[in-house]
């Protein structure tokens, strides 16, 4: 199982804009490089305006890789898909709360199936539509972009927004780990970890930083909250 244990802030790279023909190396250098988790997006073409990978990839990396699998949906009704994602090696499985007109369902099946739970809102969907469903979620991912593509500028309400539901799981009791995603660099790093990100994603800021890409996770893991 996935260990959510955050004694710094946990680092999930993105392969989304990576070059899938040498992905086996990729998975090898971000092992070596001592990530937390992978995450993967899988896009539809109809609730994103992309399409990206699916089953068979998460399959590939499972069998390349023991790094967690953070599998980010972002498809219509992902609920369709939960358990051949988690029995094709997802780690973490994570549904949009605007997907699905059964998100508690969902939450419910993916942690019925053996996997974690994660529960992502768009950058214009009030934080207070995951409240509700604190109990269910092992994670909220944020969105600080709208989601679709990689290589996207972080939308400075996020901050705002990652207060506020950092305040509302800390008043819950609630363990629920929050993640950040989208426009994630070294230089916003720690304003978004003070916030209250537990979890960082990040794709081209992390593959294309100057220093490398193990220099760059070492940086992101060095961060702490102020």
């Amino acid at each position: 199982m996935l260990d959510t244990t955050v004694v710094h802030p946990l680092v999930a790279p993105s392969i989304l804009n990576t070059d899938l023909t040498i992905l086996g190396d990729t998975l090898r250098q971000l092992a070596e490089a001592q990530t937390d988790w992978v995450h993967l997006d899988v896009m539809d073409g109809h609730f994103v305006p992309n399409i990206s990978i699916g089953i068979p990839v998460v399959a590939s990396c499972r069998a390349a890789t023991t790094l967690p699998l953070d599998v980010h949906l972002m498809i219509e009704r992902p609920e369709r898909y939960i358990s051949e994602f988690i029995e094709a090696g997802a780690d973490m499985l994570t549904v949009h709360v605007e997907a699905t007109p059964h998100a508690h369902r969902a939450l419910q099946a993916i942690r019925a199936a053996g996997a974690h739970s994660g529960l992502a809102l768009n950058p214009g969907t009030p934080i207070a539509a995951a409240v509700e469903l604190l109990p269910l979620a092992d994670m909220v991912l944020l969105m600080s972009v709208n989601p679709g593509f990689g290589g996207q500028t972080f939308i400075p309400t996020t901050l705002r927004r990652l207060r506020e539901l950092r305040a509302a799981i800390d008043a819950s009791g609630s363990r629920t780990l929050i993640q950040v995603d989208g426009g994630v660099t070294l230089r916003n790093a720690q304003e978004i970890v003070n916030a209250g990100a537990d979890v960082l994603v990040s794709g081209t800021g992390l593959f294309t930083a100057p220093e490398g890409l193990t220099a760059a996770i070492a940086s992101l893991h060095a961060v702490r909250r102020g």
